[in-house]
């Protein structure tokens, strides 16, 4: 039985075109004019509220910068030049998958990281459609929401950032043992759910609330069902099929190409590669790490052909992992036709 998730993503705001994309509407344009950051408020000039109130009626309206200029608040015009120009670019490409493409693979334009963010979780709202695993949706929220780790215990948890200091500043009761106290954030105590193999069932019914946490360890369930998520991210952006399997570590005299999944990863990656020797402090904040192959070899340049690429995940020195599911798109080691 195919089970509902994620419903604030706004897949139901949108269309599937023939390849499987999700085609931008009026209505998904019109969620966008409804946002805080354009909502007029009590002090809102009378252009402001004109203008909110057709875009509303019209989410394709054109609106021109002497528009924009002759608002009274400067900030509410900024605001709306960056829906605007995020308007632009989902016009534009027509789908989300090909919105979000065009930005990471050109850059043409600077979109605010909650637009991308927000992107993220459509495309995967999308390509896990017909998932029946809670973990490997547990799993997938890393692309997209900002990790907290915890160590405690010989554990590797990972919980939602955002959920978590939620809980903190609210001094919830901690079930977890005050899960992530070591990490620096100021928590006095988290209640917060594990998600494993005899519990996930009851994720379907919280996915929204982002509180669940999982072990991230070798050989628990959540770093194969990231791969998953990784393989199916690939599939459905570039149609390139790829193999993913965790690994414990990199181990590879003829290590050709790597690719960090976010910033910390990619430094420390390089420095392996390179010939340097992290610190041990350094290299304890590896949360993961997964040797990919891409099955057709035609796809690759000369020098990996045949070779695995080394994906790495990591954690910032205050333990958060902040991931750029990006990079898996941008640093392939493609011949320039595949790319």
């Amino acid at each position: 039985m195919r089970r509902d998730f994620w419903r604030s993503a706004g897949q139901h705001l949108l269309e599937i075109d023939p390849q499987g994309w999700l085609r931008v509407t009026p209505g998904f344009l019109a969620a966008y004019w409804t946002r805080p950051e354009v909502h007029p408020i009590e002090t809102s000039c009378a252009r402001e509220v004109a203008l909110h109130e057709a875009l509303l009626a019209d989410p394709f309206r054109p609106v021109a910068e002497p528009e924009l200029e002759a608002l009274a608040d400067p900030d509410a015009a900024d605001s709306y030049r960056a829906v605007l120009a995020f308007r632009s670019v989902l016009l534009e490409a027509e789908t989300i998958e090909g919105a979000y493409l065009r930005i990471v693979q050109r850059g043409a334009v600077t979109i605010p990281p909650v637009f991308i963010d927000q992107m993220v979780h459509l495309i995967l709202r999308n390509l896990l459609s017909e998932t029946q695993d809670p973990i490997r949706l547990r799993a997938a929220e890393v692309f997209f929401r900002d990790q907290t780790v915890s160590t405690e215990g010989g554990t590797l948890m990972f919980a939602d950032e955002e959920i978590v200091q939620m809980h903190a500043k609210a001094g919830a009761e901690s079930g977890l043992a005050q899960l992530l106290a070591e990490s620096g954030t100021p928590l006095k105590s988290v209640s917060l759910d594990v998600l494993d193999e005899a519990s996930k069932s009851f994720y379907w019914e919280r996915s929204d609330r982002f509180d669940t946490v999982v072990d991230f360890r070798f050989e628990q369930p959540a770093p194969d069902a990231f791969a998953r998520v990784i393989e199916g991210w690939l599939w459905h952006l570039l149609k390139i099929e790829v193999k993913v399997e965790p690994r414990p570590s990199l181990e590879d005299a003829d290590w050709r190409w790597h690719i960090g999944l976010d910033i910390e990863a990619t430094l420390i990656l390089n420095d392996l590669y390179d010939g340097k020797a992290p610190s041990l402090d350094r290299m304890e904040r590896i949360a993961g790490l997964f040797r990919m192959r891409i099955l057709d070899d035609r796809l690759v340049i000369d020098r990996v052909k045949g070779r695995p690429i080394y994906l790495g995940l990591a954690m910032t020195e205050a333990r958060r992992i902040k991931m750029k599911p990006q990079n898996l798109l941008t640093n392939l080691p493609l011949l320039p036709r595949a790319s």
